[in-house]
């Protein structure tokens, strides 16, 4: 019920050669083999940083989802160079007393999904299901009642000494209310409180917030207090499920709370689902499954996964993906917006295939390209977001980026081949007139054939085209050509305000009730005695009114008897 199972790598070699996530694709990569044997290392370097964090800090720096995806593509690429080797965490050196045995061994759980589950469940009855918590897994051991060891869970047979931190944590008992000698198993959590809900908080992440106090040299009370203790297993408790149970409720743990009998597959997805959608006080990412009665044996001395238990997790919220370029967006006012163009993943049933940065200074900042892998998540289970950076490959292709100073307010007003993105800007504003002019139809994919056709090349070219002009453009017909013009005709009668916000004019310019030629004749400081606006949207207005290209098209609006203008 741990949160890493790592230990298993070994056995799920031939698993993890032949899968590849969905989306990947299984086919081998096409670059040079000196290229690929350099990303092979790359990744392999990244997966030991994070065994190195796992099992010498008990620090948990990526989810399982990403982990397990990352050793996968890793034994992919391993045999398509001819060499599989399964990927085996490397144990950093440590000093004596840093890592301690483990009485018990931490035991992995097997996973599977629903086909696995039922088939699982059709050979057993008697069972039993509880949430799987998602925290730090640590085993505690007490002698006459009293607390002298706490075990990170490590590679499954040794982990780091907690002792100390443990017991400064409120929900770890000092002193059992008997005087017993026992090992108890469990998971350290962060407590969420009475609104977590995972299906839509699961991005969150609280495990690392755990780590993180396990980690540091004197939290603070309040950290030590937001650290839950669920136990899932007395290695030599008793072996029936209902006794165990009532015996670590006597022992003051909760473990009870959250443990059911199922009677069967239908039951235990109910809870699975509750347990997914509704209030829970602490992270989950899945159930585990257990027979009522376990074998004692062999829990001494075997980290394996055992027969008798298994994990069904919750659909992945992350995803590993590979970056297939880079594209910048030239947005209408300017604003520069880099995409990442990925090769496909799914994520709760959404196919994902871009990403948007949101800034041109987050990419400068990630520096990607094409090659780089990184994670992908839904923030609130809606948008995709790039979460992290996995790698970077090895061959950093040359890219062109936009110059952020190029592109403003007033830049691509037409078209200007001397720069890259003008042709993005330029479409952005054509999309954004249509929509303030009310032209129905006539959306960006429009704009783009009149652009490559040449027929527009600036913001109001299209007010003079005829028919046969129109037609000149990929996909446009007779029929469609006589449609364009009855929409152009009706934009030409628009009111006034909507031809200025057509034409990027800054906010408040319809603070008066002037002409074109009136407005045009104010200055920055008779705009900034209009109501509500400052110093810096005076000079926005100022600018906007007398450039020389707005000038123009507002000449070519008033020849075509555009009212106002």
């Amino acid at each position: 019920m741990c949160c890493h199972h790592r230990f298993i790598r070994d056995l799920l070699l031939v698993f993890l050669v032949l899968w590849v996530p969905a989306g990947q694709g299984a086919d081998c990569p096409t670059r040079p083999a000196e290229t690929l044997d350099a990303d092979i290392q790359a990744l392999n370097q990244q997966i030991s940083q994070w065994d190195d964090a796992y099992y010498q800090q008990g620090r948990s720096l990526v989810s399982d989802d990403i982990y397990d995806q990352a050793v996968a593509r890793l034994e992919h690429w391993r045999n398509c160079m001819g060499a599989s080797q399964p990927h085996r965490p490397e144990q950093a050196a440590v000093t004596p007393g840093e890592r301690l045995p483990h009485l018990y061994a931490q035991q992995g759980l097997e996973k599977r999904d629903s086909a696995g589950v039922q088939r699982w469940m059709q050979r057993r009855n008697n069972l039993w299901i509880q949430p799987k918590v998602d925290g730090v897994a640590v085993s505690l051991e007490y002698l006459d009642g009293r607390l002298v060891n706490a075990i990170s869970r490590g590679d499954g047979q040794r982990g780091q000494a907690w002792t100390s931190r443990a017991r400064q944590l409120p929900a770890v008992p000092n002193q059992l209310p008997k005087p017993i000698t026992a090992v108890f198993q469990g998971e350290l959590y962060w407590r969420a409180g009475n609104d977590y809900v995972q299906s839509r908080d699961g991005h969150r992440q609280l495990r690392g917030k755990v780590a993180g106090v396990m980690a540091q040299k004197a939290p603070d009370n309040t950290m030590l207090e937001r650290i839950g203790l669920f136990v899932w297993a007395w290695p030599a408790g008793p072996q029936a499920m209902q006794e165990h149970l009532a015996r670590l409720a006597e022992l003051g743990f909760d473990s009870a709370e959250y443990s059911h009998p199922v009677t069967g597959y239908a039951q235990a997805e109910q809870w699975r689902e509750r347990w997914f959608d509704h209030p829970l006080p602490f992270a989950t990412d899945g159930v585990v499954l257990k027979q009522a009665r376990f074998p004692a044996e062999g829990l001494r001395a075997n980290a394996e996964p055992p027969s008798w238990a298994l994990a069904w997790k919750y659909p992945a919220q992350q995803a590993m993906a590979t970056v297939r370029g880079i594209s910048f967006e030239i947005g209408r006012t300017g604003r520069i917006t880099p995409v990442v163009h990925l090769q496909p993943v799914t994520l709760e049933g959404r196919r994902i295939s871009r990403i948007s940065l949101g800034s041109l200074s987050r990419w400068q900042t990630l520096d990607l390209r094409a090659r780089d892998m990184v994670t992908v998540t839904l923030g609130g289970l809606t948008i995709p977001q790039l979460a992290s950076v996995v790698m970077q490959s090895s061959h950093r292709q040359p890219l062109w980026v936009p110059e952020a100073q190029d592109y403003h307010a007033l830049s691509c007003l037409t078209l200007d081949e001397t720069l890259q993105g003008c042709q993005s800007q330029l479409l952005a504003r054509l999309a954004w007139l249509g929509e303030r002019l009310e032209m129905k139809g006539i959306g960006e994919g429009t704009w783009e054939s009149l652009l490559k056709a040449e027929v527009v090349n600036g913001l109001v070219d299209w007010i003079h085209l005829d028919k046969h002009a129109l037609m000149a453009a990929s996909g446009i017909g007779q029929a469609r050509a006589n449609r364009l013009l009855t929409e152009f005709d009706a934009a030409r009668s628009q009111p006034f305000a909507h031809w200025l916000q057509a034409l990027g004019a800054p906010q408040g310019s319809d603070q008066t009730q002037g002409d074109w030629a009136s407005l045009a004749a104010l200055n920055a400081a008779q705009w900034q005695t209009l109501p509500d606006i400052g110093p810096v949207r005076s000079r926005a207005l100022a600018a906007f009114f007398k450039h020389s290209e707005i000038q123009r098209m507002a000449a070519t609006l008033k020849k075509a008897g555009v009212e106002g203008f």
